[in-house]
């Protein structure tokens, strides 16, 4: 299976990374277009194919993955549509708040294409992204082929369109998840941990927490409650971050960013 990128930014290129680690595909399976050369050399040299026209990028391929800013997919779409194979290729848009009606009306050849709307994050070059996937007009063999794709760099989830305005907002999670890392390191620092020791705690007990929740299935205050003594200083902590409206700013983040 050949699979396209074009645009290699910031998620193209971490898309473009985690395809190349995968045992799935082999480098010569990848091809990345982009304007940015230094981009391509870095992509070439890892063993993918590189080009500068994003149509000569789409023959060939069995998926066409548009990854670029969203104010850019009409132009991207518009010029490679006369290249693209509706019966044989799949196409896969990667772009904040762009709708299928508009996809579909940029894509116009009298033929309606199976394409999908996708949203992974940036943690997809380490294959450990949280991928939404909304397909559009799409076969259950085809849906299938692309969710066993992004299975293989990390999970995935089908979702209805209606959902996906949502699910780019908690794909920044990733970012908020970020910042109380930082957060924490800077707690430890001034409680009189280096910042690299301080760094280590909070991440592997952060990847503890993920894996213990992954593995037992239980809901986050079931195991909470294994934690929090009563009087100790876990529970005194957490009702401090309660105070200081912990989960609310958590919450009025994911709104603020569906908007």
């Amino acid at each position: 299976m050949k699979i396209t990128i074009i645009g290699a930014g910031a998620m193209g290129g971490a898309m473009a990374e985690g395809l190349l680690q995968s045992e799935k595909f082999t480098p010569s399976d990848i091809t990345v277009s982009d304007h940015n050369q230094p981009v391509l050399d870095h992509f070439a040299s890892e063993g993918a194919s590189v080009t500068l026209d994003n149509q000569l990028a789409c023959h060939g391929a069995d998926i066409i993955c548009v990854v670029v800013k969203p104010w850019c997919v009409e132009k991207t779409l518009k010029g490679i549509k006369d290249a693209l194979n509706y019966k044989n290729q799949k196409l896969v848009v990667v772009a904040a708040g762009v709708p299928s009606a508009n996809i579909k009306e940029w894509l116009d050849n009298g033929i309606t294409p199976t394409f999908f709307l996708v949203m992974p994050n940036i943690a997809i070059a380490y294959k450990q992204s949280m991928t939404f996937i909304t397909p559009v007009d799409a076969s259950a063999t085809e849906i299938q082929q692309i969710t066993e794709i992004f299975d293989e760099l990390g999970e995935s989830l089908i979702m209805e369109e209606r959902l996906f305005p949502a699910a780019t907002a908690m794909s920044c999670a990733i970012a908020y998840a970020m910042r109380y890392v930082r957060a924490n390191v800077e707690g430890g620092v001034e409680m009189g941990f280096k910042a690299k020791d301080a760094q280590k705690i909070v991440l592997q007990t952060i990847k503890g927490a993920v894996e213990l929740l992954q593995e037992t299935g239980e809901h986050p205050e079931a195991a909470i409650d294994k934690v929090t003594t009563p009087g100790g200083c876990t529970i005194k902590g957490l009702n401090t971050m309660e105070q200081g409206g912990f989960t609310s700013a958590v919450i009025n983040g994911l709104l603020a960013g569906k908007k």
